[in-house]
């Protein structure tokens, strides 16, 4: 369980739990329906995770040095009755400055921990 998220950060398109177990090399190994249960069936945290995961990167990247977090906003355009948290937001994309459109979806807000090109070479 503790590559999935090594494969989640790597696995490219779609992180499914199949594609994450691919990119680790385990995706052909007999039990790997067993990690699907894990998330379904399991207690965990998202949040306990998250900074479980930030506490890593920044021992690992910055151990000393100011924090500097890059933000960044994205709109999905999503719709549907399963869809509880669709909102209508300004489409910054095919908006101008005298031009307003609104779109329906959903907004992810990403956060990224940056740092400096000579600290990832040295690692």
């Amino acid at each position: 369980m503790q590559l999935l998220p090594l494969g989640a950060i790597l696995a490219p398109g779609k992180r499914t739990i199949t594609s994450v177990l691919r990119i680790v090399g385990l995706g052909q190994q007999p039990a790997w329906h067993k990690h699907h249960r894990v998330l379904s069936r399991a207690r965990w945290s998202a949040r306990t995770a998250s900074r479980l995961l930030l506490g890593q990167l920044v021992a690992t990247f910055l151990p000393a040095g100011p924090l500097v977090f890059g933000l960044d906003e994205t709109l999905e355009r999503r719709w549907g009755p399963r869809i509880a948290a669709r909102g209508i937001y300004r489409d910054a994309v095919r908006s101008s400055d005298s031009h307003l459109v609104k779109c329906s979806g959903l907004r992810w807000l990403s956060v990224c921990l940056l740092t400096p090109p000579e600290l990832i070479r040295s690692i």
